[in-house]
């Protein structure tokens, strides 16, 4: 068919070719990951009876799970739709009340960890602290914990207080919150938030499991069903912007106004972080043709506090081939697709168009089936900042991952996320929210059969943190315990010594240095 033609749009990429345009590109780019673990790094009430995994009707439920808003009840959805301001570039945050009198700080909602924690002494990249001792609701617990993130980790102390969300449910709950005292990478320069919701699973949670999530609290406090939803809004926005794009995190349900057509479901393959199971991912409607394995190697999660869709090595390698093969564009920069560099265009002109489609399969509630999420490149290729007045630049929102694919922000910005934990499942709907210029920018589609793939793409054997931490411990103790054997061997004194022969004496001859240097 020959080579496509090169896109007249395209002014300048960041591997610029001479002089003046070379000049505009020197700076690398930093992608704002506030979390990961992550890839971050989560089932149980009947949302309708039937075994189907599409939900049509969501305005009525089962066991009490009431899926419209109730203005009087402890659940009003309507209130919660557009409680989060952000964007993919640096994490979107709910505005939180802690303490007795309460101090108002915003938190990141991240899928990807379990800890609840926020800023406890001022920090040169946050606008607020909790300062516990303004609290008369606080109690310390005495713990240290430390977390680490794929960017960031920070040091603090677990203790309990009152939280109130002025747009989530009605009422105070207690709960176990972290002060954060050290932080490296964690908070970083230009963020709106002061704290990190984790909302995955307990077997995340540090220093241990034991510790009870926010999440979970707030289901055994105010009886709600043990579901969330969520919604980000910045699909073709800016992602490092002003900061205050919309979105909406649902706590107890599903609100019908926040998502268009089917919800269709994919299981919870491990209670940790949400881990599903992917099956192929399809660039342009060509099938990458990799093992299903690879996708999941060595876990396939959705984390809402990563910023871009991660994949693994080998299939990130495969995935850029792909859309650099389909693009409309003859050449472009390595450091494009590892996002060392920006691609920029004329502000009159629209890049979406040369770039192809990505879908990604997914196992369905029945496993003989599947379906696909799909994303336009108004989703991955984003714009990030503009250099003076004609020219706007543009980041790939996808990077390699050595040890996860991370559904991130970069696709869920297509849909409506919902975290059905009550029937360990992830349910994905079409965002109303998820349009540029007017036109969709995200799909879903389905079933579709899954004879063509494994019955199983997860790997048997998943190194879990939690078993991984135990395994490092029983090593240490292990090497304790021999080196204490050694110590002691040397302590006690020798009850006889060798007296030496002239058969013992090592010689020239018999000298291994002599023999290796023949």
């Amino acid at each position: 068919m020959g080579t496509p033609p090169a896109a007249p749009g395209l002014l300048l990429l960041l591997a610029g070719t001479a002089g003046f345009c070379r000049a505009f590109f020197s700076l690398p780019l930093r992608v704002s990951h506030p979390v990961a673990p992550g890839g971050s790094p989560p089932a149980p009430v009947v949302l309708r009876p039937g075994s189907g995994s599409r939900q049509q009707d969501p305005l009525g439920g089962a066991d009490g799970l009431a899926l419209a808003s109730d203005p009087g009840a402890t659940l009003n959805f309507l209130a919660m739709v557009e409680n989060l301001q952000g964007d993919s570039g640096r994490g979107y945050y709910l505005e939180m009340l802690i303490g007795t009198p309460p101090q108002a700080l915003n938190i990141l909602v991240d899928t990807g960890s379990s800890n609840f924690a926020v800023a406890g002494v001022p920090d040169p990249d946050v606008t607020s602290y909790f300062n516990t001792k303004l609290s008369s609701t606080y109690k310390s617990q005495g713990i240290d914990v430390t977390v680490k993130y794929s960017q960031g980790s920070w040091t603090g102390v677990l203790g309990t207080d009152v939280i109130t969300i002025p747009k989530g449910i009605y009422g105070s709950y207690t709960i176990n919150i972290a002060t954060i005292l050290e932080s490296e990478n964690f908070f970083l320069p230009g963020v709106k938030w002061h704290g990190i919701l984790g909302l995955a699973y307990d077997a995340l949670a540090k220093p241990s499991s034991s510790v009870e999530t926010f999440f979970d609290s707030l289901v055994r406090q105010a009886k709600i069903p043990n579901i969330f939803s969520l919604q980000m809004c910045g699909a073709g926005l800016p992602v490092s912007g002003s900061g205050t794009n919309g979105g909406s995190l649902v706590l107890g349900g599903i609100e019908p106004s926040l998502y268009k057509g089917d919800i269709w479901y994919t299981p919870v393959k491990e209670e940790w972080y949400y881990q599903v199971e992917i099956l192929k991912l399809e660039v342009g409607g060509q099938n990458l043709q990799l093992d299903c394995r690879e996708y999941n190697a060595d876990k396939a999660i959705v984390d809402s506090g990563t910023t871009l869709l991660r994949l693994p090595q080998k299939v990130f390698s495969v995935v850029v081939q792909a859309i650099a093969r389909t693009s409309l564009i003859q050449e472009f920069s390595s450091g494009f697709w590892t996002g060392s560099q920006l691609a920029c265009w004329d502000k009159t002109e629209r890049p979406w168009s040369l770039f192809p489609k990505l879908s990604i399969y997914l196992r369905d509630e029945n496993s003989s089936r599947s379906f696909r999420i799909s994303i336009l490149p108004q989703l991955y290729i984003q714009p990030i900042l503009g250099i003076g007045e004609n020219l706007q630049c543009y980041r790939f929102g996808i990077s390699s991952s050595t040890n996860a694919l991370v559904i991130g922000a970069t696709v869920m910005e297509g849909f409506y996320v919902i975290f059905d934990r009550a029937q360990r499942r992830v349910g994905f709907a079409v965002s109303p929210c998820a349009e540029v210029d007017g036109s969709p920018v995200s799909e879903i589609e389905g079933p579709f059969t899954t004879a063509d793939v494994a019955s199983n793409c997860v790997s048997s054997v998943t190194f879990h943190e939690p078993v991984l931490w135990i395994a490092s411990y029983a090593l240490m103790s292990l090497c304790g315990i021999i080196l204490l054997v050694l110590i002691i061997l040397l302590l006690i004194p020798p009850r006889c010594q060798h007296r030496y022969t002239d058969n013992d004496v090592v010689n020239d001859e018999s000298s291994l240095v002599r023999h290796r240097w023949k």
